[in-house]
């Protein structure tokens, strides 16, 4: 049995990452903290609320205090630590967010463990920190680079990222530093159920159904490498049962798509799901373009963002060999899976676009 501290719970990777640890332990106690700024939506942990082994928190990583409280009151041994500041548009127009969340808040988390873990003795071998960083620290590929290992040097090409690389790098000072049991993972793109609508998959569907512009940044032959959230929680959930102490571990899921491909695809999607249930239309009446099979349509190229990273991709040999780690979730499958479930949850999507999810 463990105690686990999931900060950012409340976030499309934290929550669906509750899930499949208390569906997977259910005997294990989980406490959640999430500042629910924007991106943290505690509807997004409706499925678990009730269940006694769960415990939200409503307080902000940078509160150091908050979090040794945490500590002590629920004995936490292992902390899950996904809170960030995460999207890169919005670190452009306003990089303090991301530099006092994603550096100073992941200090204060460290500052916090290492008093209550090893200044003051409390689990102070058997506790683990880990950190859940992204692929976008090794800054950008060519067309025929190979993919990001472990040993790509950094290379942060935007705020969002430049602030994230030196959260890793804190991390792992406090391991070398005062011996914290830590261990970090970087991942690849995800995509799946709470994905929060301004990333580009939901907003593809969402603005489909409102039949809006599909904008694509530049020629949109930008690569990433796309990972279903689920078979991300069960990289995570290996590392922190198996990873070694102060290792890094890439997460991907092997599966490069360029945006304008993922567009395109999902365009596809959405055509065949009003063409085979007529109720949609019903439903979405806005939805014009899809209710006549050519989403496609709505595609608008608009003016490439700054410092745009043009390819990512991940090497998973290390997980792979340490970890036994594959991705069960192919892309064919967790696409469609992910288009139905917008689909199926619109008074989810809709809270967040009218604003009212944040009056809870």
């Amino acid at each position: 049995m463990s105690n686990l501290l999931v900060t950012g719970g409340a976030g499309f990777i934290g929550a669906n990452f509750v899930h499949y640890w208390m569906k997977t332990y259910p005997q294990d106690k989980v406490v959640v903290l999430d500042a629910l700024t924007y991106a943290g939506n505690k509807a997004n942990l409706d499925p678990v609320a009730e269940n006694p082994n769960f415990v939200f928190s409503h307080g902000n990583i940078c509160d150091t205090a908050l979090v040794e409280t945490l500590l002590k009151e629920h004995h936490i041994d292992t902390l899950v630590h996904f809170a960030a500041e995460s999207h890169v548009d919005r670190s452009i127009t306003g990089p303090d967010a991301f530099i006092e969340t994603n550096i100073i808040g992941t200090h204060s988390l460290l500052k916090a463990v290492k008093k209550v873990w090893l200044d003051e003795g409390l689990n102070k071998d058997s506790h683990r920190f880990h950190h859940v960083s992204t692929d976008e620290v090794y800054g950008t590929l060519g067309p025929n680079d190979p993919a990001f290992s472990e040993t790509t040097p950094y290379a942060p090409n935007s705020p969002y990222s430049a602030s994230k690389a030196a959260s890793d790098h804190l991390v792992r000072a406090y391991h070398h530093t005062y011996g914290l049991n830590v261990t970090t993972s970087n991942c690849s793109n995800n995509y799946g159920p709470y994905h929060f609508p301004e990333k580009l998959i939901p907003l593809v569907i969402t603005n489909i159904l409102h039949d809006k512009p599909l904008p694509i940044y530049g020629d949109g032959q930008q690569i990433r490498d796309w990972l279903y959230v689920e078979d991300h929680a069960r990289g995570i959930e290996l590392v922190v049962k198996s990873g070694r102490l102060g290792e890094c571990y890439n997460i991907g899921g092997i599966n490069e798509w360029a945006n304008i491909d993922i567009v395109k695809l999902i365009c596809k999607l959405m055509n065949q799901a009003f063409s085979q249930n007529p109720l949609l239309s019903q439903r979405f009446p806005l939805a014009t373009k899809a209710q006549q099979g050519c989403s496609e349509d709505l595609i608008t190229y608009v003016t490439d963002r700054a410092g745009h990273d043009r390819r990512y991709a991940i090497d998973p040999t290390k997980s792979r060999i340490e970890l036994v780690y594959e991705p069960n979730v192919n892309f064919e499958s967790g696409i469609r899976k992910t288009v139905s479930w917008y689909l199926e949850n619109e008074n989810w999507w809709r809270e967040i676009q009218d604003g009212s999810y944040q009056s809870e």
